[in-house]
């Protein structure tokens, strides 16, 4: 069989993802006042954050709709036996629910997969599903082994803005306020796809220090092999972390990633993460 494979924009488009024939990337939408804009084709991360900071118009993102999600499926049922549809949690867009109503529209077989993650860590899972794929595995093997994998996923972010987290309604008016005089930095986790706050520091080197507590709690009870960092447009603080990490963690694989432009809208530019998935036991 012939499979496709379809995500969403906010995953990591790196080589791997936009020059792979069998890989097809759906825009998100970043809506600018009255302006609408294809995240990664008309809207850089770059140009969005220079927007961020010099504009004062409202800035919100949208999923793709389902009738785009028909139309791609439809067309690439002519050249396609299945799809694989893996998309950003559904706890932070109505992406996959707009994948799910397409596929029951066409006729080509589409399994549509709920990631809970997003940037790079999504990317590693079309990868690896790929991979498994050209091992051998049937489609329902690699399906079954993606939601193992979505599950032994941990992920931190340290956000950067708390304007832009209460901007973009991810923080009411009183908790904005409050963190804003207090210097907070707010540590949200993402656990079974929903975005939570782990914890709040009053620093960034807190913060810093707490993220990295977290992954040797992790190293303690499993193995990890590649691990993602997570950044706004800050890339050098990433690389700092990678200098550190690969030194302490010689035997583990530490990559810098950008979050994108949908991401960013949220967090700001200044946001620093990790993300990793532990080895089954």
């Amino acid at each position: 069989m012939k499979i496709a494979w379809v995500t969403d924009s906010t995953v990591h488009n790196d080589e791997s993802i936009n020059k792979h024939p069998d890989i097809y990337v759906v825009p998100m939408t970043i809506l600018i006042g009255d302006d609408e804009y294809q995240d990664g084709i008309e809207l850089t991360p770059q140009e969005l954050f220079k927007l961020l900071n010099s504009s004062d118009k409202e800035i919100k993102t949208s999923q793709p709709s389902i009738g785009i999600f028909q139309e791609l499926y439809d067309q690439l049922a002519v050249s396609y036996d299945r799809i694989i549809s893996i998309h950003v949690s559904s706890h932070f867009s109505g992406t996959v629910s707009s994948a799910t109503q397409a596929a029951q529209l066409v006729d080509i077989p589409v399994d549509v997969i709920d990631s809970k993650i997003l940037s790079n860590p999504l990317t590693e899972l079309i990868l690896s599903g790929i991979k498994w794929l050209e091992n051998g595995l049937s489609i329902d093997e690699v399906i079954h082994q993606l939601k193992n994998k979505i599950n032994r996923a941990e992920t931190y972010v340290m956000v950067g803005s708390l304007e832009q987290l209460h901007k973009s309604g991810r923080m009411n008016g009183l908790s904005f306020f409050i963190g804003s005089v207090l210097k907070i930095k707010p540590i949200l986790s993402i656990e079974d796809g929903k975005l939570s706050v782990k914890e709040k520091v009053r620093s960034i080197n807190k913060g810093y220090s707490r993220m990295k507590d977290y992954f040797d709690e992790a190293l303690s009870k499993r193995k990890v092999h590649t691990v993602s960092i997570l950044y706004g447009l800050n890339k050098e603080d990433a690389q700092n972390w990678i200098e550190e990490f690969s030194v302490k963690y010689p035997g583990i694989s530490f990559t810098a990633n950008p979050l994108g432009a949908v991401i960013g809208v949220h967090v700001g530019e200044n946001t620093l993460g990790i993300s990793w998935f532990a080895e089954e036991d």
